[in-house]
């Protein structure tokens, strides 16, 4: 087990992070996110080594090995949380699978990344892994398969931005319609979750992902009263063509985020953007290319 250089001179309280495996990238990313004075890295060699010391002791923070499948480090989490039930654990996964990640969602996994992830994105998974209160009721898999998987997330934006993640790795969409469907979505679930569940923790928004052969679907539904897209004067969907920016200036009177084009956005981006009868749901349907007409 190897203690990294900077963990001498610690205050007594102090928060622990366990790394699996001997990637120095990944070391060196974990050393830069956690504040030194605050967090204690350790490292181990494999799952076996990992979860015997994290029967012994308590850690904050569990990152794995992008050496081993998705389904060992799933198995780690299920028996490290049999003792340390809210141990918050990112997988890191050597390859994976939809049904993986569904699982690794269904173990309350904090993330799962697979090969090849960006360092960016593990960067920010760190960070909210680091903050904020219990965090592991936030996502709830009703139920779930590759093709079509229901799920309830908390009304906060950090469980929005984990949410997004693992519906990123859930997709399997060719470029650019992944990235496009999960703008589009974070766009409208942040719209959910803001307006229609107020920012409150106790409420919830209920998610439904389909993924059929020839398009992508995303149904969401809030707790809000709902609302008409031509008095959502605080979007720039409703701006007058002479006023581009007017919600802008609505925005900050009513003390609201920077923000207001997630509608406008999403429109862009997906091939159907439909509202329910009272405004608290939206379908989001993207037809992939082999589904779309060809041009004559």
């Amino acid at each position: 087990m190897n203690y990294a250089p900077n963990t001498e001179m610690r205050p007594a309280a102090v928060k622990n992070a366990l790394m699996v495996g001997a990637d120095a990238q990944v070391e060196t990313l974990l050393l830069g996110v956690l504040k030194p004075d605050i967090w204690v890295v350790m490292s181990v060699p494999d799952n076996l080594a990992a979860l015997a010391v994290a029967r012994a002791r308590a850690f904050d923070l569990i990152v794995t090995s992008d050496k081993t499948s998705g389904r060992e480090d799933i198995e780690l989490l299920r028996q490290i949380r049999q003792v340390r039930p809210h141990t918050r654990l990112i997988i890191l996964a050597a390859d994976g699978t939809p049904a993986d990640v569904i699982m690794s969602m269904r173990e309350r996994a904090f993330s799962y990344l697979s090969k090849p992830f960006s360092f960016d994105t593990l960067a920010e998974m760190i960070r909210l892994a680091t903050e904020g209160p219990c965090w592991d009721d936030g996502i709830e898999v009703i139920s779930g398969t590759p093709e079509l998987i229901r799920i309830l997330a908390r009304c906060d934006v950090k469980t929005a931005d984990r949410l997004v993640h693992f519906l990123d790795e859930i997709a399997e969409l060719p470029d650019p319609e992944k990235s496009q469907v999960a703008t589009a979505f974070r766009e409208m679930l942040l719209n959910a979750i803001e307006h229609g569940g107020r920012l409150d923790p106790n409420q919830y928004v209920e998610i439904e992902y389909v993924r059929a052969r020839h398009m992508v679907a995303c149904h969401i539904t809030d707790p809000g009263l709902g609302f008409r897209l031509d008095e959502a004067h605080h979007a720039a969907i409703a701006n007058p063509t002479d006023d581009p920016l007017r919600h802008v200036v609505l925005r900050e009177e009513q003390g609201m985020r920077p923000g207001g084009f997630g509608v406008l956005l999403a429109q862009q981006l997906v091939d159907e953007l439909i509202y329910g009868q009272d405004g608290n749901e939206v379908l989001l349907i993207k037809y992939l290319d082999s589904a779309k007409p060809k041009s004559p």
